[in-house]
């Protein structure tokens, strides 16, 4: 499994790289990429939990935040998310086979907002001001946070943090991921212009938040009794269970960019 796990890390990692550096549209492809899988992800596991959310308007719903976001000048987004309301609504009038067709539409809807909503801050950050340097940040300082929780909890992990959605996460962990990401933070700060104290704040605002992504997603998982999102990523699972913690930084550090750093 771990070897797995490598082999899929090195080949992903260089491609994610490449394609945050160049920004523009090949970062949207990427985004649009990840994050149709991703919202594809989640409506299968609905299904599997008996559920019946319609993937294609859900999926229309994740193109239509991420397109806006990189043209928003074009304000198609609601004009789009109207269209998709009603024709998705339409749509479930005509489902007999469901047995709970309001529930049905919820977790339609509900499923591309969150992925679509949360993904769009990816292009409106890195099409922003010094986007870059704000999206590695993001991205690396998540890592470290994860990697540090992992290593640390599986080392020194005694006390349980959320047995009730994670059994295997430990306060020792858990605490390692924050202090892996406060550190990196400060680095990445110090190292790409932003100052050591804006590295500080977003390193800390994202080792705290971003474990609530993971949790968020366990939550859905463990709802309908599924392991992992998908079995698409040899090691890893699926891209749902890959973005769920960067779709929570991402949203942190788009808005402490835009508020804190663009005010100061």
């Amino acid at each position: 499994m771990f070897i797995y796990r490598l082999l899929s890390a090195a080949i992903l990692i260089p491609i994610a790289a490449w394609m945050v550096y160049a920004g523009g549209f090949w970062f949207l492809a990427t985004i649009a990429v990840v994050a149709g899988l991703a919202g594809y992800e989640f409506c299968r596991i609905m299904r599997i939990g008996g559920y019946k959310p319609a993937p294609l308007f859900s999926l229309a719903l994740v193109a239509l935040f991420l397109v806006d976001a990189h043209y928003p000048a074009r304000e198609i987004g609601s004009t789009g998310l109207t269209a998709v309301l009603v024709l998705s609504l339409i749509w479930q009038l005509f489902q007999e086979a469901s047995s709970v067709p309001t529930v049905d539409w919820a977790l339609t809807i509900v499923g591309g907002l969150y992925v679509g909503w949360m993904a769009r801050h990816f292009i409106a950050l890195r099409d922003g001001p010094q986007g870059l340097q704000w999206t590695v940040l993001a991205v690396l300082v998540t890592w470290a946070g994860d990697t540090g929780a992992y290593a640390i909890g599986h080392r020194l992990g005694r006390h349980k943090f959320w047995p009730r959605l994670s059994p295997h996460k430990t306060w020792e962990g858990t605490v390692g991921g924050w202090l892996c990401g406060i550190a990196a933070g400060a680095f990445l700060g110090w190292a790409m212009g932003f100052g050591l104290a804006h590295g500080l704040a977003v390193g800390a605002l994202v080792a705290l938040i971003s474990p609530f992504g993971d949790l968020g997603v366990s939550m859905m998982k463990r709802q309908v009794g599924v392991k992992d999102s998908w079995n698409i990523i040899p090691g890893h699972g699926g891209f749902l269970d890959r973005i769920d913690s960067l779709l929570f930084s991402v949203v942190v550090v788009y808005y402490y960019a835009h508020w804190v750093c663009a005010a100061g």
